[in-house]
């Protein structure tokens, strides 16, 4: 659901699992907010891309979804050649095929 704040929500139920997708766009960037359960702010990184590749940078590690942030961060960065900052607050760690429902939901929402 968008509406013409930049504000989108969208709940996704998973194997069992809900996550809670917020995004809240700007004219240079996107603020992403992922959490499973309880919404708060959990593991945080940073990505600015405005040449060939992104520039990414770790605010609050994450015990377990390094990865899957970081991705998440470079690919919304380098599509819109801006900033992206992307939150995980995620209770057990994700499976495979789980990071990719939700990294696509995510590149959906971002395009919209």
């Amino acid at each position: 659901m968008n509406s013409p704040s930049g504000f989108s929500q969208k709940t996704v139920n998973l194997e069992s699992r809900s996550f809670s997708l917020q995004i809240l766009k700007f004219e240079n960037g996107y603020f992403v907010s992922i959490t499973e359960g309880i919404n708060k702010l959990g593991s945080m990184v940073v990505s600015l891309a405005t040449g060939p590749t992104a520039i990414t940078t770790t605010i609050i590690p994450s015990r377990s979804e390094s990865l899957f942030l970081k991705l998440t961060a470079e690919r919304i960065s380098t599509r819109m050649k801006g900033i992206a900052v992307v939150t995980a607050f995620i209770q057990k760690e994700l499976e495979p095929d789980t990071a990719k429902a939700i990294m696509t939901e995510i590149m959906e929402m971002v395009q919209n």
